[in-house]
């Protein structure tokens, strides 16, 4: 399994990067992207896209790691390369004036360290989970049980950023540059917010995991009311402090005005209460620990995608501003969170009562 996730890694991050590679213009153009801001939003794109390989070695390695218990290493790399990130950017956007390749370059170069250091910690562990690259091969078997799990989640993030992609459309429609360069500065401050919750999430996700292969039940309840109680003190404490600084940690990223008041605005809707979207991705990654892929995905996508869809053609449509738009996310993340949760205490129960009927047995 670990060998065949690695290669499958390999090549799928080889096949975006084509994709993003040839696509990206075009992409951008359906978008709506304005005609100031394209030959730069290119160039982004084309550079993020490259470090895929890098971005999907990182995914499957730190997947490979909780799935044996060990949540702390992938939280520390990951932890280490967003620093990185955050030092890099100052770099190569302050004193070597980079613009938009300069955010790129920081964040595949961030990747590749976070990959780096994944792969040398599987090459240099010992057990069934160690990596050995001259073993790199897909098994059939293996391979299939994971499309099984793992494409619905799948299908749910390609969703996810179609609904994004709508709403930075909606974004463009202002037809401003300055807007659209407020709401891409806003986006990197919250990078580093989501990256803390996601840790939660992803553990979360291999605790209860491995609490339903050994039938506990009781610990996953509790895996999901402990995860949801520090992912919700996380992002209230780093969304809100974002907040609170966030006009000098924009400036980092721009010196004019303009766009770090429309930064500052994106980041006061979206921050403030980001700690709704960790809580949907708690949920949402208990329920699969679970077995059940297919439920979540459902629901994450009715909640938080196709909501905002209608959003976009209805409300955004009628009050054509920035509030208006991005009070989308809270209210999404806060809706599909509760379905989540009630959805979870469906399935627990269900989950004890088979329990209790084979312990009579």
């Amino acid at each position: 399994m670990v060998h065949t996730s690695m290669l499958t890694a390999l090549i799928s991050g080889v096949l975006l990067t084509v994709i993003g590679l040839l696509f990206s213009a075009p992409i951008l153009r359906l978008m709506g992207t304005t005609k100031d801001a394209l030959p730069l939003a290119i160039i982004y794109m084309r550079i993020y896209f490259s470090g895929m390989p890098f971005m999907m070695l990182y995914n499957y390695g730190a997947a490979v790691l909780r799935a044996i218990g060990d949540t702390r290493r992938p939280m520390i790399f990951l932890f280490i390369s967003g620093a990185l990130n955050f030092v890099l950017n100052l770099i190569f956007v302050v004193p070597l004036k980079m613009s938009v390749a300069g955010v790129a370059l920081a964040t595949i170069i961030s990747q590749g360290l976070s990959a780096f250091l994944i792969i040398r910690c599987l090459i240099l562990s010992e057990g069934a989970y160690k990596l050995v690259i001259s073993k790199l091969h897909i098994n059939k078997d293996k391979f299939l049980r994971m499309l099984q799990i793992g494409l619905p989640a799948g299908v749910q993030g390609v969703l996810f950023s179609v609904s994004n992609v709508i709403i930075q459309s909606s974004v463009n429609s202002f037809d401003d540059t300055i807007i659209v360069a407020g709401n891409t500065t806003g986006q990197n401050i919250e990078g580093f917010v989501y990256m803390a919750m996601n840790a939660f999430s992803q553990t979360a996700l291999s605790f209860s995991g491995q609490n339903y292969g050994a039938k506990k039940y009781d610990r996953i309840n509790k895996v999901l009311w402990i995860a949801l109680a520090c992912v919700s003190i996380v992002g209230l404490t780093m969304g809100n402090l974002s907040v609170l600084f966030g006009r000098p940690l924009l400036s980092l990223y721009t010196d004019d005005p303009n766009v770090v008041s429309y930064g500052l605005l994106r980041i006061t809707y979206i921050c403030t209460l980001y700690f709704l979207c960790g809580t949907m991705d708690v949920a949402s990654g208990v329920m699969r620990g679970m077995g059940y892929s297919i439920l979540p995905t459902i629901v994450s996508l009715t909640g938080a995608c196709i909501f905002r869809i209608i959003w976009i053609f209805t409300v955004f449509a009628r009050f054509h501003s920035l509030e208006v738009l991005y009070s989308s996310y809270p209210i999404s993340w806060f809706l599909t969170t509760a379905v989540h949760l009630i959805c979870f205490m469906i399935v627990y129960n269900k989950l004890k009562k088979e329990l209790n009927l084979c312990k009579i047995k």
